[in-house]
This record gives C-alpha cells, structure tokens and sequence, in this order.
C-alpha cells in the first residue's frame, strides 16, 4: 500500500491555519467568492430588494471585482425556492454552441490535448481561447429571468448600480489579482484588448510592495454596463448593445451572430429533486450539469452514513470508491470523453442568497476556463467564454460540436428542504469544475448527516475524485483517513490552498424562520458571506 506523494515528503505551500468567519442575521445573507460582490447584494437586501434581486446585483457586480471567473459573457444555472414554497425552479441559462457552429473549423492535430479534458487536439487551439471557443453568451439572458419571474418592482437601474460603481473604479491591483492574471497571461497577450487590460507594459499588473493596492481600468464594460441600466436587460440581445456585440465578434472572426442573440433566452422548470436518506429533499438544476451524478453519489452511499460529528476513515473510503463509480458511469454515458489527469484551473463562480423572507438562491455561472476564451471584445469590454471546449471536437461523439448542441458541465447548485417542507433549509453549490460535485455531495453530508455546524463544514478537510481513475485527499485528515483511502483505491494526497486548485470552493447558507447563517470556502481569499445591515 503506497500513498503518493507521502505526507512528510509533500512540498508544503503553506504553514498556517485558515479561519472563515461566518455570517448571521435576519435581513438576510449573501455569500459569494468576492466580499464586496457579497456587500453589493447586501445592500440590495437593505434597500428593499429580495434573495433574488441580491443574486442579480451580485452576479453583476461580479463581472468588475473578478472577471476571470464569471460576467457579462458567460452563462449559469440558478435554483429559487421561494419561502411559501416547497418545489424550487431552475432558471436554465446554460451553455449552447452557436447556429453557425462547424466542425470543420477545428481541425484536429492527431495529439491528445490535457485541459479540462483529454480531448484531441485542435489546431490553434481554437475551441479552448479565441473567438471560435465562444458559446452564445447566456447570463444576461439568465439574470433577466430571474429578475423578471422572481424579483421584486425594484429597476434592474438600481441592480446594475453597484456593478458599475465598481466597473468605474476598476479592477483591484492586489496579489491575488497578479496570481489570476498572471496564470493567464500566455495566451491573454496574444489578443489586443485583453492584452491592453490585463498586462499593461505586456506584465501582469503587481501591486504596489507599501501602502494599499491600486485598480486597474476594465476597458468598456462600465459603459457597457451603464448602458444596460437605461435600455434594459434585453438590449444585450435584441438592441443597440446586441449590435456592437455582434460586430465586435464578427470582426474577431467568430460564428457567434446577431440571430444567436436575439434567439437566447433562459428557461425555467420545475427543479427535479433527490431524495436525501428520507429526511431532506435536494432541489437540483437537472439536466445536463452534475445533478444526475449526484444522485448516483447520493444512492450509493445510502447505507453508508458517517458518524455523528466528524466523518471516518471507512466512511471517506467508501466515498471514494462510490464517486469514482459514478463518474465511471458519467463518462460512459458521454461516449469517448476522459477526464483531464492534470489538474485544471477553473473560472466558474457560485453564489448563495437568503432575504429576511426566507426565498432562497443557489446561482452558478461561469465563464468556463479561468479568463474563459481570454478574449475581451473591445467595444463593450465583455469578456468572453469558451464554452465551445466543452464539446468533444470529434465529429460524431457523443458530445460533439454541432449547431445549437448543448454539453454536459460540471455546475451543481443546490436548495436543500426538510422531507416535511418545514425547516431548516439551506441553498448551497460551489466553483471548481469537475471537483465541484464532490464538495457539494461533502458539504451536504456533513450538514445534514453529521449535523456539523456551517464553521465546522466549511474547514472540514475533504477528498476529491475528478474521475474513475482515483482520489485526492487533504493533507489535513489524520493518518487512519489517508490509510483506509489509499487502500480504497489510487491516492495522491494534497494541500487545500489557492492554487494549485486541488478542491473546489464551496459555499452553503441555513435558513431558519427569521434567521439565517452563511459561509465562504476557508481557502478562497477574497470570499465572503455578508449579512444585510453589517455590509
């Protein structure tokens, strides 16, 4: 039995103990992975606005304060339980290729490309940046959706009017800004306007080595925001923004156009639901994202339920081999996809809202590969995704490239309700990519059957499978835990830091009547759960 690398042998990337502080309050929470995209919906929460109008702020504000991982260019999935309710609605805004989407634009090189996925290699590289890697951008779509079934009367002006305060002021210039960008780099400086924003004098941006950190300027997404604000949500598609946005990439070269705007549009349905043990019921997104393996990770650890408190060896063990069971049957039923061995940076981002009412919001959304396709259209200064690598670029897969075809992705946002409808209930999900459904599957477990409290979930080491092949373990779990995985099955052990990017980054908010907590992922730096009347 070997475990590799071992424990003492490991190179360490860090020597200190993290501490995430939770939220509480009755007005309401917002959590996401950028404290003042959190205060943002705060304040929205304060102004009148409900869980729903906060998310939205949020979702904006996000585009200004961490653009590589979500924004105007990307798309989502969101679950809304309101508080009268029982059943959650997903609004569906997911990725979808283009009308004009070809095959024949990506070539294949004959070698095997590790990303995300172990795809064939395109030449160029033009399913994973530049203009041929964009989806039809959907979030806005998405936002409108969800302002316009589930938000209140409050103008989508005042929602917008946080995300360009800080559009305004730019792009803070911290070491966490220069780790983002700087993981970039090679491929933004290939593209003019990403080049001019993000690596002034062809560097990433630093911070200043005294004093406080500077901001950098975001190009034309405050215009384009301000913009948005007077003419309306749906002028990204059908109006004078889907105009400039349709020339902006047609003179990049990508198949993108004027007829893919106007036809986008989010759906909303009814949330299928897991059942959790009897006792809770989990409101998924369905679907195409990791909803259906979740189920499967769900029902083949039904009779294995961890202690009460902290979780054991035998428990993380059987974990590990349910999960690599279930993306066995994930991949299978994808057809010829493999999941990428090396670890891959992720771009997504997930946000958690409960207002005073108790409605509540799992919202995820993502631009794909941290920076997304690397390309920022010069006119309205939108970053765009690269959905397109989601698709097999072999023709004829099972997740192949076609006009109008949907991927399988990994988002996994989730509302938790008690068996009888009452309470508690909690919203939750994560960014991370593939390791998303494992912290959420974890976050859950150790909520709901080890009854932790959200301090104890959020700094409980965890593992992560990615894939059938084997698991990854925090550093962090005792001796027994490391033991009893590796003899499970494949073990790498690993730290839980910033980058490299070993787990995912989850997020989780319990709602009582009139009450609430929240909490952020220890490792993400800049998260933070925010309560309405202490932003």
């Amino acid at each position: 039995m070997t475990i590799e690398p071992r424990r003492a042998e490991a190179y360490r990337t860090q020597n200190w103990k993290l501490e995430k502080p939770a939220a509480r309050g009755r007005g309401g929470i917002v959590v996401s992975q950028n404290h003042e995209a959190a205060a943002a919906g705060a304040a929205i929460l304060e102004a009148g606005g409900n869980a729903v109008d906060a998310a939205v702020a949020t979702a904006f504000a996000l585009a200004a304060v961490e653009p590589w991982n979500s924004g105007l260019g990307g798309i989502g999935f969101g679950v809304v339980l309101k508080a009268g309710e029982s059943r959650a609605q997903v609004v569906d805004f997911g990725p979808v290729a283009p009308r004009r989407a070809d095959p024949a634009d990506y070539p294949l090189t004959g070698e095997m490309k590790l990303d995300f996925f172990a795809w064939p290699g395109v030449v160029g590289d033009r399913n994973i940046h530049g203009p041929l890697s964009f989806c039809i951008p959907s979030s806005v779509a998405g936002y409108k959706t969800l302002k316009e079934r589930f938000g209140t009367t409050m103008p989508v002006s005042e929602l917008l009017q946080p995300a360009i305060t800080l559009a305004r002021r730019g792009l803070a210039l911290d070491w966490y800004t220069t780790l983002k960008i700087a993981s970039s780099a090679a491929i933004l400086r290939l593209y003019e306007e990403s080049a001019r924003i993000y690596l002034p004098d062809g560097l990433p941006p630093v911070p200043p080595y005294q004093g406080v950190p500077g901001f950098r300027p975001l190009g034309n997404l405050a215009a384009t925001l301000e913009h948005l604000a007077k003419a309306g949500l749906d002028d990204f598609y059908r109006g004078e923004l889907a105009k400039r946005l349709a020339a902006d990439i047609a003179a990049a070269g990508g198949v993108v156009d004027a007829q893919d705007l106007a036809d986008c549009v989010a759906s909303v349905r009814e949330a299928p639901v897991i059942d959790w043990r009897g006792t809770h019921r989990i409101h998924t997104a369905g679907g195409l994202t990791a909803a259906p393996t979740l189920q499967a990770v769900i029902e083949g650890m039904a009779d294995s339920r961890p202690p009460a408190g902290v979780p054991d060896a035998a428990w993380f063990a059987r974990l590990s081999q349910v999960m690599r069971q279930a993306y066995s049957s994930r991949l299978a039923g994808l057809g010829a996809a493999q999941m990428a061995k090396e670890p891959g940076e992720t771009c997504t981002t997930h946000l958690t809202v409960v207002d005073g009412a108790g409605n509540l919001v799992a919202l995820t959304t993502t631009l794909l590969s941290s920076m997304g396709s690397r390309y920022v259209l010069p006119e309205t200064g939108v970053l765009m995704n690269n959905g397109m690598m989601w698709f097999d670029p072999r023709p004829g897969s099972a997740n192949a490239i076609a006009p109008g075809a949907r991927p399988l992705c990994n988002m996994c946002p989730v509302v938790v309700t008690p068996a009888d409808g009452g309470w508690p209930r909690h919203a939750a999900g994560a960014s991370g990519g593939r390791r998303i459904l494992p912290s959420v599957y974890q976050t859950l477990a150790f909520t709901l059957d080890c009854g932790m409290s959200l301090e104890e979930v959020a700094h409980q080491p965890r593992i992560d499978v990615s894939g059938p092949d084997g698991a990854s373990a925090d550093a962090r779990l005792p001796e027994a835990t490391l033991e009893a995985l590796a003899a499970a099955g494949p073990l790498t052990v690993v730290e839980h830091g910033v980058l490299p990017l070993n787990f995912a980054c989850p997020n989780i908010i319990r709602a009582e009547k009139g009450a609430a907590e929240g909490i952020s992922d220890a490792a993400s730096p800049w998260s933070a759960a925010v309560a309405a009347g202490t932003a």
